[in-house]
C-alpha cells in the first residue's frame, strides 16, 4: 500500500486534493478539492446516495432486511438554534482532552499523543511520537539518540516499555515525558477539556446572546424535522431520513491528511423504527453499510467490522458498530474509523421533546439530573409516532449509519493507489502508477486518443468525444506519445481508453483498453457508446 507522502504528492499533482488558502501558508485542518477531486467527491456521494435513497423500492424489503421500510431525502442548514446544541448533550459533553506544551506552544490531543519509555546514562524519560510522524518508532529512536546522546541502536539504550498513549500515563509522571518537538522533559500541561464546536454570532452583535454554533454533525437537523417529514411526504415506518453536508469540528490537532478535518462532509441516515425492531434492524444496516464499500471496490482484506464494548459506547448508545479502515499512515495493525452506526434507541427525539422552555425565563436556564448534572430543557412539542394501522403510539428508535464523504475518498484513493508494470511505447515493461477506482468513482471514464496528430486521426477522436461527453466524464489527449497517455490515465483511474489508429482508417474499427488488466479489443466507431456503457455500467 503506498505511503501517505505518495499519497499526498499524487493528489496534489493531479488535480484532486489542494491545501486551503496554500497561497498564504495554508489553514491547518481545511482542504480544497481540485477537478479530479470534486468529480471523485461527487461520485462518491451520488454512489451513496442512489444506493441508499433513489435507487431504493419502499415496496420491496431487501436482503437482510426484517420489512420493506421507505427512503426520503432532506437538507438542512448549517446553523441552528443554540437550544439543539444543549439538548443533544453536544453543549456539554462534545469535547476532547488536550494538552499543551509549555515550550513550543503546540496543542496536541491527549489521547492521540503516542510513545515509549526510554533509559540510558541513569535516566528514565517518556519520548512521544510526532502524530504527523509517517513512522513512529523512527521519530521516537532519533529522538532518544539525540536526547541521551548516544547513538541510534546503542546497548545504552534500553526501551522501558512498548508503545504506549500518554493516556496511561499518570499525571504526576509527566515531568519524564519529552513533547514531540520539545528539547526536555516535562513542558506538558495536565489535561483540560476542549469543545470541538465552532461558535459563531448570528445578527449586527457580538454578544453571548447572540451566539450561534456551526454544526458538528448532520444528525440533529434530521431529528428536528422528523414530524414535519412524517406530516408532508405521506410516509410510514419503519423510515430513513438521509442527508449529505457540511459538518465543522474545531480539532485540537487536525492531521493525517484530510482524514482528521475540521470541515468535511457526512453522509447520514438516521433510521426510524419500532423500538421491537431495532436490534434487527441495526443489525441490517451495519452488514449493510459494510458490504457497499466492498461493492465499490474496497479489499475486505484491508477493513473490518468493529462492535465497540460498553466503556466506548457514547452516551446515547445502545450499540455501535465502527466500520474501519487500514489507512497506510497508521502503525501497522490499526485501523482508523471510516464511517460509524449507532442504535441511538430514542435518546434524541424524546431529549428534544420533554420539557418545556418558559420565554420570560433566562434561556440558558438548566435542570440538572439525579447527578447532578446540567440537563437543558426540550422543546415541548411531541414527537410520538402513531401508527395508523395498528393505531399504536410510540417514540421510535434509531439506526444511525453516520459516513464522512472525506473519509471515504481517501480510503478510496489508499485501496486503489498501485504500483505494476506495464509496456511503454517499444514494447518494453515499465513501472506504472494506477489508480484502480470502481468505474463507479472514477472522476474521469473513458479517455479519448489518436494513436497520431495527423491523417484525420484527431477529427475522428474528437467526433467520438463529442458523442460520449453528454452521456460520461470523457477526456480527450493528443499530447505526447500513446504510452505516456496510457499512463497519465492511468494514474488518475480512468478504467476504459479509446485509441483511434492506422485500422481505424481501414475499417472504422478503434481500439478499447482495460486500465486493470491492459487487455485491448476492437469496437466499431457506432458501437463506442454501447461499449462504454456495457463496460462502466453506466
Amino acid at each position: 500500500m503506498a505511503t501517505l507522502s505518495e499519497i499526498t504528492s499524487l493528489c496534489k499533482r493531479r488535480g484532486f486534493i489542494f491545501q486551503s488558502s496554500e497561497l498564504y501558508g495554508g489553514i491547518n485542518g481545511f482542504w480544497d478539492y481540485g477537478p479530479l477531486g470534486t468529480e471523485l467527491k461527487r461520485n462518491i456521494r451520488q454512489a451513496w446516495w442512489r444506493d441508499m435513497v433513489s435507487w431504493h423500492n419502499p415496496l420491496l424489503a431487501p436482503a437482510g432486511a426484517p420489512a420493506a421500510f421507505a427512503m426520503v431525502g432532506i437538507e438542512t442548514s448549517v446553523i441552528m438554534n443554540p437550544q439543539v446544541w444543549k439538548v443533544s448533550g453536544h453543549y456539554d459533553l462534545f469535547q476532547d482532552l488536550m494538552v499543551d506544551c509549555r515550550e513550543t506552544k503546540l496543542r496536541y490531543r491527549y489521547d492521540q499523543l503516542r510513545g515509549r519509555w526510554a533509559e540510558a546514562r541513569g535516566r528514565k524519560i517518556f519520548i512521544t511520537a510526532d502524530p504527523d510522524a509517517e513512522d513512529e518508532f523512527d521519530f521516537v529512536s532519533r529522538r532518544a539518540s539525540k536526547l541521551f546522546k548516544v547513538p541510534t541502536g546503542s546497548p545504552e539504550l534500553k526501551w522501558a516499555s512498548d508503545f504506549m498513549s500518554l493516556s496511561q500515563i499518570a499525571v504526576e509522571d509527566f515531568v519524564g515525558v519529552l513533547a514531540p518537538q520539545a528539547q526536555a522533559p516535562g513542558t506538558l500541561s495536565e489535561p483540560r477539556e476542549f469543545n470541538l464546536m465552532f461558535k459563531t454570532y448570528v445578527g449586527a452583535l457580538t454578544s453571548e446572546e447572540h451566539a450561534a454554533y456551526l454544526r458538528p454533525e448532520t444528525a440533529q437537523g434530521i431529528f428536528l424535522n422528523f414530524k414535519n417529514v412524517i406530516d408532508s411526504s405521506r410516509v410510514r415506518l419503519p423510515l430513513g431520513i438521509a442527508q449529505i453536508g457540511k459538518s465543522f469540528r474545531n480539532e485540537i490537532t487536525p492531521r493525517q491528511f484530510t482524514f482528521r478535518s475540521r470541515e468535511f462532509e457526512q453522509m447520514e441516515i438516521e433510521f426510524f423504527c419500532h423500538p421491537s425492531t431495532s436490534e434487527a434492524w441495526y443489525r441490517y444496516w451495519r452488514d449493510r453499510r459494510l458490504r457497499w464499500y466492498f461493492d465499490l471496490g474496497i479489499k475486505p482484506a484491508n477493513v473490518r467490522l468493529r462492535e465497540h464494548d460498553k466503556r466506548e459506547l457514547s452516551h446515547y448508545s445502545r450499540g455501535t458498530a465502527d466500520i474501519e479502515y487500514a489507512f497506510p499512515f497508521l502503525p501497522a495493525g490499526d485501523f482508523g474509523e471510516l464511517e460509524g452506526v449507532a442504535h441511538r434507541g430514542d435518546f434524541d427525539l424524546r431529549s428534544h421533546m420533554e420539557g418545556k422552555l418558559d420565554p420570560n425565563s433566562n434561556p440558558l436556564l438548566v435542570e440538572r439530573d439525579s447527578a447532578g448534572q446540567p440537563r437543558w430543557r426540550g422543546s415541548g412539542k411531541n414527537l410520538a409516532y402513531r401508527d395508523e394501522r395498528t393505531n399504536e403510539t410510540y417514540i421510535p428508535h434509531v439506526i444511525e449509519p453516520s459516513a464522512g464523504v472525506d473519509r471515504a475518498l481517501l480510503a478510496f484513493i489508499c485501496d486503489a493507489m498501485q504500483t505494476d508494470e506495464a509496456p511503454d511505447d517499444t514494447g518494453t515493461l515499465r513501472q506504472r502508477s494506477v489508480l484502480r477506482l470502481s468505474p463507479r468513482l472514477a472522476p474521469v471514464k473513458v479517455a479519448v486518443l489518436p494513436l497520431v496528430r495527423k491523417d484525420g486521426m484527431p477529427e475522428i477522436a474528437r467526433d467520438i468525444h463529442n458523442a460520449l461527453v453528454r452521456h460520461v466524464a470523457v477526456q480527450y489527449d493528443e499530447k505526447d506519445a500513446i504510452g505516456r497517455r496510457y499512463r497519465r490515465a492511468d494514474e488518475i483511474g480512468t478504467p476504459l481508453c479509446i485509441t483511434v489508429d492506422g485500422q481505424t482508417l481501414r475499417d472504422n474499427t478503434v481500439t478499447f483498453r482495460n486500465r486493470d488488466d491492459l487487455s485491448q479489443w476492437r469496437v466499431h466507431v457506432n458501437d463506442c457508446e454501447a461499449e462504454v456503457r456495457r463496460f462502466i455500467g453506466a
